[in-house]
């Protein structure tokens, strides 16, 4: 089905009720503020900006409902949970070794220009190799994991399954908030959203990374441990070849235009959104950005998306 995606900026100004201004007032909207984890329910600013017509998955709560109905399921998935973490600790650890050898080739003025770039593309090919393998790993953890523990196949998850997807079809509108994007992830997947979901999609922040194919993390600044910009794994693939970058200012070191354009490249020929606060992107039917999105460019520069 051929969606109307609109990404938005953080929410600290509220712009989602300008979103939603043309639909049918009577026709409830589906919200999905799972990525709030247990603040999931403190969403009454929201609804008066959608006008009193949402209707809340709750898909935290569900979740959360499946632990304690079904604890065999939930200790299987804490299992899981400790896989997926021993993947990305090793994966980080590699990235962290990748990704500073293409930096220092980036920032080198030794040698003549045209081999300083193919040691580039050369580093920059290693990091991609290390974030596809992370990626089959996860993906093929996650077939594992699902493979033996069936979803469809425990009565409480598909019972809330059908719960969520009877609301989803009589919605207009399913409007995604932000949060925790690796809670947000797993519960879109848990309940099979994505092929429940309306015409209209509305998110930001976390929600426009976890509709995305491929979800990728990124800071600069961490108080401890390795800051380097990661893939996460699979979302729901509503959006393709696009890395929403919410928050990017506060973030990432926009400053540092070699680091930047390292970043732009590494994931070449997808496109880095930039998603300010006051941002507002409507996706063509094809999933194509507007002339004025704001993207970062391999030049390191942040640039319209119609100029790149």
């Amino acid at each position: 089905m051929s969606r109307d995606v609109t990404l938005l900026g953080p929410q600290r100004r509220p712009s989602v009720q300008h979103v939603i201004h043309d639909l049918d007032p009577q026709t409830p909207v589906a919200t999905v503020t799972a990525g709030w984890q247990e603040r999931e329910a403190e969403d009454a600013e929201l609804g008066e900006l959608l006008g009193g017509r949402m209707v809340n998955l709750a898909l935290h709560a569900r979740w959360l409902d499946v632990h304690e109905c079904d604890q065999e399921y939930a200790l299987a998935e804490r299992d899981h949970d400790a896989v997926l973490a021993d993947l990305r600790s090793l994966y980080v650890g590699q990235l962290d070794h990748v990704l500073r050898a293409a930096y220092d080739v980036a920032h080198s003025k030794e040698g003549h220009p045209r081999w300083r770039e193919a040691a580039l593309g050369d580093a920059l090919e290693v990091v991609r190799l290390v974030d596809e393998q992370h990626l089959a790993r996860v993906r093929a953890a996650q077939h594992t994991f699902y493979a033996a523990w069936p979803p469809q196949d425990r009565p409480v998850v598909a019972r809330h399954r059908d719960e969520v997807g009877r609301i989803l079809q009589q919605s207009q509108a399913v409007v995604v908030a932000g949060g925790h994007v690796g809670e947000l992830t797993r519960v879109l997947h848990l309940f099979h959203v994505e092929p429940h979901l309306p015409r209209v999609v509305i998110a930001w922040s976390a929600g426009a990374m976890a509709l995305s194919d491929r979800v990728v993390l990124f800071h600069d600044f961490v108080p401890h441990g390795v800051a380097q910009t990661e893939v996460f794994g699979e979302g729901l693939g509503v959006i393709r070849d696009l890395v929403p970058l919410p928050h990017m200012r506060r973030r990432l070191r926009v400053e540092d235009r070699v680091r930047m354009s390292v970043l732009a490249r590494r994931f070449a020929p997808t496109q880095c959104l930039v998603l300010d606060d006051g941002a507002r992107v409507p996706l063509s039917p094809e999933g194509r950005l507007p002339a004025d999105a704001r993207v970062l460019s391999e030049d390191g520069r942040i640039s319209d998306a119609g100029a790149v």
